[in-house]
């Protein structure tokens, strides 16, 4: 059996990549090699900063001695609920993330107050932008702003972002680049300005749409009216009924479905009206239902023997993460 002393350097860095981002940097003085292979930018193609109470300082220690080119997704967390003395994400290290990182592609930013952060702050590379328990300031996301913004932008998602309403997201139009948007528990988004928000932005070829305040009845209806390309849908079961549901039939381009529960009410399509539908979707390929109890049921068969061309993945819903922030 070989010892680490004998492994290949590319065998060293694979199993450090694992490693926390405290842990990468203690490692580097065990011995000249080690330090050698995580001075290495192909380690830092993907850092997650989340598990730590992240300093300025720090954060700007890292940005000039590790962090470079080879970075393309990181993950970061704010102080949202530490305090008005806590220390804030600023608008320059987040312009020097840009210039520092060119190839940064994904951006995840968790529990930050954003309120004073312009959005020409963000690194214009951007291809996926996601925001979880985040405050953003009334101009963020406006049709207003600049154009040129974020010109790669193809994904966005905005989990639990208390001020995001239906003028951000007809804000959203602005990029031309967008093809996936994922909404959970926006409750300030109404049915009448996803309505009119999905007219425009027809392009759309992935929507979630969880935990939010609207009807499932009333989010198929503007996708179905709106959204003939989109890809996959998934989207909590409130308000879902099998004429809901059937508004969905004939989707040409339409590959994957998931319906989340657990808000299962009488209204509900039975396992028959559901398969009648699905049948009908020509590319269909994967049909997702979790938490709505059926597992190991009889709906369960109904569905994968009359879907034989389809995955049929029936399972609870994921555990909550013990990690509140995430």
């Amino acid at each position: 059996m070989a010892t680490l002393v004998e492994l290949p350097d590319s065998v060293l860095l694979e199993i450090f990549s694992y490693l926390p981002v405290r842990d990468r940097i203690r490692i580097s003085r065990v011995c000249h090699r080690w330090k050698r292979l995580v001075d290495d930018r192909w380690l830092w193609r993907h850092v997650d900063l989340t598990l730590y109470t992240m300093r300025p300082k720090v954060m700007w220690h890292l940005l000039r001695r590790y962090m470079g080119s080879r970075l393309h997704s990181l993950r970061m967390g704010g102080y949202l609920f530490s305090g008005s003395q806590a220390p804030q994400l600023s608008p320059a290290l987040l312009r020097a993330l840009g210039q520092k990182c060119p190839n940064l592609q994904r951006l995840c930013l968790h529990v930050a107050d954003l309120s004073m952060v312009p959005i020409t702050s963000l690194p214009s590379t951007l291809r996926t932008l996601e925001l979880h328990s985040c405050e953003i300031s009334m101009a963020w996301l406006l049709k207003q702003q600049d154009p040129t913004v974020l010109p790669l932008l193809e994904c966005i998602v905005l989990d639990r972002v208390p001020a995001f309403r239906d003028e951000h997201l007809q804000g959203l139009t602005r990029f031309q680049a967008l093809r996936s948007l994922v909404l959970g528990g926006t409750y300030r988004v109404t049915e009448t300005g996803l309505d009119a928000s999905l007219q425009e932005l027809s392009y759309l070829q992935r929507l979630e749409v969880v935990g939010c305040t609207l009807s499932a009845d009333s989010t198929l209806l503007a996708i179905s009216r709106h959204l003939r390309d989109v890809r996959k849908i998934r989207l909590t079961v409130r308000g879902l009924s099998a004429p809901g549901l059937a508004v969905l039939e004939g989707m040409p381009a339409l590959e994957s479905l998931c319906l989340q529960g657990p808000l299962v009410t009488p209204e509900m399509p039975t396992p028959t009206e559901i398969l009648s539908s699905c049948l009908t979707m020509p590319k269909l390929r994967v049909l997702e239902l979790q938490g709505l109890g059926w597992e190991g049921q009889e709906a369960e068969k109904i569905l994968c023997k009359g879907l034989p061309h389809c995955m049929v993945i029936v399972r609870a819903c994921p555990k909550e993460s013990m990690d509140w922030w995430m």
